[in-house]
């Protein structure tokens, strides 16, 4: 938050990989045929927009001393797979699944991603709502969410 551009990209770049997971599973039960074909180049435009946030994010981990100093391995598998898995996706959207190549593409580096997911930074996936509820139901209900100020 304390370099806004850098916080926007990230922001963008977190919303084109929901979509392109929400995407996925419409692809799965071939739900995209309810959608006009406009509604594809729309949500193509959204995903290069992420994508090019998430190539921008690692370009600038692999430049900035203090970031790369930070980083490990994971840190630019995780990016690299989520935003080739959002770049298969926008093919996948304008070829609308019909070009056999690009849908074995897309399927394969969704399998990769998923794959990959249990096991790097990108777990965080998996648990990230269910500990949102926890962290508020638990704590709520013990009445200690958010902390008291003694006055």
């Amino acid at each position: 938050y304390l370099h806004l551009p850098t916080y926007a990209a990230g922001i963008i770049f977190h919303c084109g990989i929901f979509l392109s997971i929400l995407l996925y599973f419409l692809s799965l039960f071939n739900l995209n045929i309810w959608y006009p074909e406009w509604l594809n180049l729309i949500l193509a435009i959204a995903l290069c927009a992420s994508a090019c946030c998430g190539f921008t994010l690692i370009i600038k981990r692999l430049q900035s001393k203090n970031l790369s100093s930070l980083s490990n391995i994971d840190d630019y598998l995780s990016n690299m797979f989520t935003t080739l898995f959002q770049c298969a996706t926008i093919i996948f959207l304008l070829t609308g699944g019909m070009n056999d190549t690009w849908h074995a593409v897309y399927y394969i580096m969704t399998s990769i991603l998923l794959l990959y997911m249990p096991l790097g930074k990108l777990k965080h996936v998996l648990y990230y709502f269910s500990a949102r509820y926890h962290l508020g139901f638990f704590y709520g209900w013990r009445n200690v969410w958010p902390p008291k100020t003694e006055n």
